[in-house]
């Protein structure tokens, strides 16, 4: 009796052990309603982007959606419902970024996979970056803890194809944790991994570095993240709603050179809806992108 006893207790705290915690101060009743009702939040901003020195105008999207993920392959599940304890309710973000540099175009897709319910900043982040001299992909996957495993495909022949480990907060899940709720961003001193768009204009080696994370209240119902890297290089500003479900409206780069000239990035948005974005492939569905100002 006393051996089966010692044996249920290892079974329970192993059970406890294999446990994943859950986002604390969250209104999740609130937060499914919004987010799991099978549509995407689609917003459109004018951008001004700063390129060879030069400002560019051009068109971001930020596309918000959640996702049933696998947490051993991190990519999106054919049949969640057959995965079992592999499924990872995820919110992901697309970003995309075009414009235009004298004769060709830009054109960056960037992704971020954040858990929708358990602590975790992320678990994929990868950026596409096409352009007429060529185009690259960069990718960092969850390994353990805060580490990520990275690849770069790159037509530059000092970057090449690479592998890379590396570890801190992401920047890139900043946008999904103020989405999910901003108490969920940590604030002060923080190791950062940079923007893998950041990455890609400044071709940068990745490495984490250090940073200081505040929030700042801008009126009544709207607030400002503020992101400073410590080298005094790069300021990373995000304006969103105060109120759930804590909409972005517009967000700054502020990129500081040798010589102390500021090329600022900026992003101002337009609109915004909800839609089953993947269901409206149709010519007459092309109607919607009038409705978002969309140019590109």
């Amino acid at each position: 009796m006393k051996n089966q006893l010692i044996a249920l207790c290892i079974l329970l705290l192993g059970i406890m052990s294999c446990g994943r915690q859950e986002s604390r101060d969250i209104d999740f009743e609130q937060w499914g309603k919004y987010w799991f009702q099978g549509k995407a939040e689609i917003s459109s901003f004018d951008l001004v982007q700063y390129r060879y020195g030069e400002a560019r105008e051009g068109e971001a999207v930020l596309i918000f959606v959640t996702e049933d993920f696998s947490r051993k392959h991190q990519v999106k599940l054919d049949r969640p419902e057959e995965a079992g304890r592999d499924k990872l309710s995820v919110i992901k973000m697309n970003q995309t970024r075009d414009f235009v540099t004298g004769i060709y175009p830009y054109h960056m897709m960037l992704s971020a996979f954040s858990p929708t319910k358990e602590i975790g900043y992320g678990v994929k982040f990868n950026v596409t970056s096409q352009e007429w001299c060529g185009h690259t992909f960069s990718q960092m996957n969850l390994n353990k803890g805060e580490d990520y495993k990275g690849k770069i495909y790159s037509y530059f022949e000092k970057e090449g194809d690479q592998e890379f480990s590396i570890s801190g907060l992401p920047e890139d899940a900043i946008w999904n944790l103020i989405r999910i709720n901003p108490n969920q961003v940590p604030i002060g001193n923080v190791r950062i991994i940079p923007s893998l768009i950041y990455q890609r204009f400044s071709h940068r080696a990745f490495k984490a570095e250090e940073a200081f994370i505040r929030i700042l209240d801008l009126s009544d119902s709207r607030s400002r993240l503020e992101l400073s890297y410590s080298s005094g290089e790069r300021v990373m500003r995000i304006d969103f709603e105060k109120n759930f479900p804590y909409e972005i409206m517009a967000w700054e780069e502020i990129q500081t050179q040798k010589d102390g000239q500021q090329e600022i990035t900026t992003a101002k948005r337009k609109a915004v809806k909800q839609i089953d974005y993947w269901k409206r492939n149709r010519l007459e569905d092309e109607f919607l992108r009038e409705e978002l100002y969309l140019k590109y």
